[in-house]
């Protein structure tokens, strides 16, 4: 009987992002957020700009018995760049997985609905094309570099994951995974990625609690199998007062590993790129080119992942063989 009830807990905690959420007033958030200039464009140049943590650091521990390492303050991720740059530790990650056997031509995706390869990156695998890059035309070369991941069916993305779900048995497919086999680790296994993107939180509403413990062991298994961690923030603020994206954002700080802040590429948008429901994001085709599709936020999803991916791809290189 045991194991039903841990299955039904699993199961109705991961069932929140994927379906319209009602947002009730006592989730409103505490928290002033900092709202990007008028002038504010989602994604600059080709370039990526460096964070700069100064007097944004604060002491403090999210968990006073187990960790010290102090913490970023509370609105200090809003500032973080929606492209990252690749510190010498993701370097350092990324070398030892390659010593390991990674591919360095993969990545991988980990995460919910929001993951799933229907509207997440698979344009950038299709033939022929489903997407005009118009003035981001560079990014064809990072597109044909990591050819065959964007449009893979990740083991390690479920409609209604949320962290707990990625380090289950229970939420593993049974026919590609082995006994005993997480998601993620199913995930690492079959496809053998060097880098994994991250993108969880919108379905951890009703386990404000528990996220930053399951994103913790999410980043260090990710981190001991030689696959870099991009974490990514949400664009939503579902729990009230951006909790999880204060977490995802202290993490990536704290681990010094890449933080591709979505969160910050919608702000400009109308509604901050979110359906009436608060949760999902506003669906438009990859038309880059196009300023009425830009209006919504999935194009920026997709070209905002990809810039992260071209980043990746150029710090990086010098690692590679």
């Amino acid at each position: 009987m045991k194991p039903l009830i841990v299955f039904l807990v699993f199961l109705l905690t991961g069932l929140t992002a994927c379906a319209p959420l009602t947002i009730h007033a006592s989730s409103a958030s505490t928290l002033t957020p900092a709202v990007p200039p008028a002038s504010f464009s989602p994604v600059p140049a080709a370039s990526t700009s460096t964070f700069s943590p100064s007097s944004n650091l604060t002491p403090g521990t999210a968990t006073p018995d187990i960790y010290s390492t102090p913490t970023l303050g509370l609105d200090a991720w809003m500032f973080m760049p929606v492209v990252p740059a690749f510190s010498d530790t993701a370097r350092e990650i990324y070398a030892r997985g390659l010593i390991l056997g990674r591919d360095p031509r993969r990545f991988s995706k980990a995460g919910d609905c929001e993951s799933t390869t229907g509207w997440y990156l698979s344009d950038f695998d299709r033939t022929p094309p489903t997407y005009s890059l118009g003035e981001y035309e560079y990014l064809k070369t990072t597109i044909d570099y990591y050819a065959g991941s964007f449009g893979r069916e990740s083991l390690a993305v479920r409609r209604g994951a949320n962290t707990a779900s990625l380090l289950t048995t229970l939420w593993a497919d049974p026919q590609q995974c082995q006994e005993g086999e997480s998601m993620l680790a199913c995930e690492i296994r079959n496809h053998n990625p060097s880098i994994l993107i991250i993108a969880v939180g919108s379905n951890d509403v009703v386990g404000v609690d528990n996220f930053e413990i399951q994103m913790r062991r999410i980043i260090e298994f990710t981190i001991s199998e030689g696959v870099l961690p991009i974490l990514s923030t949400k664009a939503d603020n579902v729990e009230g007062g951006h909790k999880l994206n204060i977490i995802i954002g202290n993490l990536a700080y704290e681990y010094d590993i890449p933080l591709w802040n979505f969160w910050l590429a919608v702000q400009p948008l109308p509604d901050h790129g979110l359906d009436p429901d608060g949760s999902h994001l506003t669906f438009g085709s990859n038309n880059f080119d196009d300023p009425e599709r830009m209006q919504k936020a999935w194009p920026w999803r997709n070209l905002t992942a990809l810039q992260t991916l071209d980043a990746a791809r150029q710090a990086l290189e010098s690692a590679t063989p």
